[in-house]
């Protein structure tokens, strides 16, 4: 696992405990409330597979959860967190009646407590990590989240639960008892009469503006949805993807489902399911559009987020007063478009470029004023400027998704024209797009037809921000080379870019200059910009007083 913070963000770590698997989640926490996803690991561990005859976790099920912590727990060891991971276990710890066996064995191995969470506190938790990705904090909101072994529902507004609860239906547990006996008639019966008695009438009751499903089941579904009309949409001028589904979306994907007949794997993953997931999706499938019927819910949107993001948000809350769980609604709204159109973790990866660009960032700023730089017109970069950059780097590679081939212009596309982005003017949505659009290929130059709209002052900043983006784009990239240190300098009319602190088994030799000029030939279209730019010359060096045997990865 690789992480990157800029100095003042904190590392923080969730695990969650699940039915199905355990994933752990490491995010930074930055300035005004925000988090942005890192990393994240999985472990398809079944706690709900093999359990004895009481229930009980077996010998063979307590060793594979052991081992997934243990993975964990390495991939962590090397980064700076603040603090220890919180983990939580869910319902199949929960009903465990030698829960106590799991938590024992985790502390005397590990040294790490086990937190097991009641289903309101699972709910309300999930709530929390909805809210830091949609902009819904206003609205009362039902949240569903379908797990292996339970299903929390929690309607929430302006961060206060005002109903939770969590039924015994999931889509492992449910498979394991209907579906692989081919009992689907037996399956909707019991759901029903599981919806019937329980209290979710209390929903009915408080009513609710709009319904999100947090899940990697719903999360899933959303995916075959979208896929279904993916040549409808391929064959309109506009390309969007908005991360939402209807009751009848739902009701022919389940029919699609139920008339491959039990056990075609291959029919399952030509719908847009993965192997894994294929295996319990059509018991998730019934088990949703169940719930759509029960509490009468025609459209469901999306989070990304849900319970180890919540996790990591009241770890945020317990230690800064200041913490106002009503994110920034722009920064959502970016994390959500970045979210919806990521695939093979680019996210990822556009996430440890965001810190290249902080420093380079901020260096340059440190570097005084920049009127000699820039043909003698002084421009003043701000944290605004930053969270352009930021957005930019994050949604650069949304394009991908429909096709490498001129993916950056479909990128400025979808940005401009997809009306995702809230809480942003029409001038700065454009400044974004323009972003995505030019981190490659022709650089934009002062009298780029695309830029014709913007102020003079706004040009020349596009042009500055372009160049730390691709340059960051560049190094993040770069294949000679990884990291932790970067800082800037400004002198005697030279910009040095200096890299510390390398993994020293990517020093084929000790020439610190010739690793210097290596790195700055990959980088060189790239330098070239910020020359052309700045009007000044940037090298690259390393400093080898801190070149280390094991360093982080920036």
């Amino acid at each position: 696992m690789e992480a990157a913070t800029a100095p003042h963000h904190r590392l923080l770590a969730a695990v969650d405990v699940g039915t199905n698997s355990f994933k752990l989640l490491v995010a930074c926490a930055l300035p005004s409330g925000r988090l942005l996803a890192l990393d994240r690991l999985k472990e398809p561990v079944l706690l709900g597979r093999g359990r004895l005859p009481d229930g009980s976790l077996s010998p063979d099920t307590l060793l594979r959860a052991l081992a997934a912590l243990r993975s964990f727990d390495a991939a962590l060891r090397p980064l700076p967190l603040h603090g220890p991971p919180r983990l939580v276990a869910t319902s199949a710890v929960r009903d465990a009646p030698n829960r106590a066996d799991l938590l024992s064995i985790v502390r005397s191995d590990l040294g790490l407590d086990v937190e097991v969470l009641s289903g309101e506190e699972e709910a309300r938790l999930i709530y929390l990590g909805v809210l830091q990705f949609l902009p819904v904090y206003g609205k009362s909101v039902l949240t569903v989240d379908i797990g292996g072994g339970s299903t929390e529902f929690v309607v929430g507004k302006r961060g206060e639960v005002q109903f939770a609860t969590s039924l015994n239906l999931g889509h492992v547990s449910l498979t394991e008892s209907f579906i692989k006996n081919g009992t689907l008639v037996d399956l909707r019966r019991h759901i029903r009469s599981a919806l019937r008695q329980s209290p979710l009438i209390k929903i009915r009751e408080l009513g609710f503006e709009v319904a999100v499903g947090s899940s990697g089941t719903i999360r899933s579904i959303e995916r075959a949805i979208f896929l279904s009309g993916y040549d409808d949409l391929m064959s309109s001028r506009e390309f969007s993807r908005e991360w939402r589904f209807s009751r009848e979306d739902l009701r022919l994907l389940v029919d699609k489902l139920l008339g491959l007949g039990l056990g075609d794997v291959e029919g399952v993953r030509r719908l847009g399911f993965s192997k894994k997931r294929g295996e319990f999706i059509v018991a998730g499938g019934v088990l949703l559009l169940e719930i759509f019927e029960a509490l009468g819910i025609e459209n469901m949107e999306v989070s990304g987020y849900a319970l180890g993001e919540g996790v990591i948000s009241e770890m945020l809350a317990s230690e800064c007063m200041d913490f106002d769980v009503n994110a920034n609604v722009r920064w959502q709204s970016v994390i959500g478009l970045a979210m919806r159109f990521d695939s093979d973790n680019r996210m990822k990866l556009a996430a440890r470029c965001v810190g290249i660009a902080k420093e380079l960032f901020d260096g340059i700023r440190r570097c005084g004023d920049l009127t000699n730089c820039l043909s003698k017109a002084a421009i003043c970069l701000d944290e605004k400027d930053f969270e352009y950059l930021e957005a930019a780097i994050l949604l650069h590679n949304i394009g991908l998704l429909i096709d490498k081939k001129g993916y950056h212009k479909r990128s400025y596309k979808i940005i401009k024209n997809g009306g995702h982005l809230h809480g942003y003017s029409s001038e700065e949505i454009e400044i974004v797009a323009l972003l995505a659009r030019f981190h490659r290929k022709k650089f934009p130059r002062a009298d780029q037809g695309s830029l014709k709209e913007c102020s003079e002052e706004m040009k020349k900043k596009i042009r500055v921000l372009c160049a730390i983006m691709r340059i960051s784009l560049a190094l993040q990239k770069c294949q000679c080379v990884i990291f932790q240190g970067l800082e800037i300098f400004h002198t005697g009319g030279v910009f040095k870019l200096v890299l510390s602190k390398l993994k020293d088994h990517l020093l084929v030799s000790h020439d610190v200059q010739l690793k210097s000029e290596t790195i700055e030939a990959e980088l060189r279209p790239e330098l070239d910009h910020f020359k052309e730019v700045f009007q000044q010359k940037i090298c690259v060096t390393i400093s080898s007083a801190n070149i280390e045997k094991s360093a982080q990865v920036l």
